[in-house]
């Protein structure tokens, strides 16, 4: 019985990725996407890659730019909670796009600072291939533990830290480790 405890515990704890990715999502309209993408790029998003003869560049069309400015923008500030919204216009994902070229790598761990807050208002941000430079806050008018969907996620993880540790315990006092 306790080998067969130690073998789920291992498959639980490796059979999952740790990787986090912002992307915009399907049905949103392209002026949508593009405030999403010129808020994203004037606000802390390195969105180099996505200019004309970036590594990213390809797919030339708004979604995918979109994508990988919102990613950007997310690992930047650390992966706070709240940073991947964008008034409905994005969410967190465990898969970067499939359609990506080889030449273009979307990180997914933070690469930045850890700010002390998610903004809320911004100036004119830079516009990319035409968008008409609107600005809008990640969340809108809440951030973080605000939102109640967020607090339910913080629970969680507590939930699944402590079982993690109350198993990792028991097993040890069965002498499996």
């Amino acid at each position: 019985m306790v080998p067969l405890v130690c073998l789920l515990l291992f498959l639980a704890m490796t059979g999952h990725s740790s990787a986090t990715y912002c992307l915009c999502n399907d049905g949103v309209g392209d002026q949508a996407l593009q405030t999403t993408l010129d808020y994203a790029c004037g606000n802390g998003a390195d969105c180099s890659a996505i200019q004309q003869n970036g590594a990213c560049y390809n797919p030339n069309t708004v979604k995918d730019h979109c994508n990988y400015a919102v990613n950007s923008y997310f690992q930047n500030k650390g992966q706070v909670t709240g940073s991947c919204d964008f008034a409905g216009t994005a969410s967190v994902s465990a898969n970067p796009p499939t359609n990506i070229p080889s030449t273009c790598t979307y990180p997914s761990s933070s690469t930045g600072t850890t700010p002390t807050t998610t903004p809320t208002a911004a100036g004119t941000p830079t516009s990319l291939g035409g968008g008409t430079g609107t600005a809008f806050s990640p969340t809108g008018t809440t951030t973080g533990i605000n939102e109640p969907n967020h607090a339910v996620a913080l629970v969680t993880s507590i939930n699944n830290i402590l079982f993690t540790f109350f198993i990792t315990l028991w097993i040890v006092m069965q002498g499996c480790l």
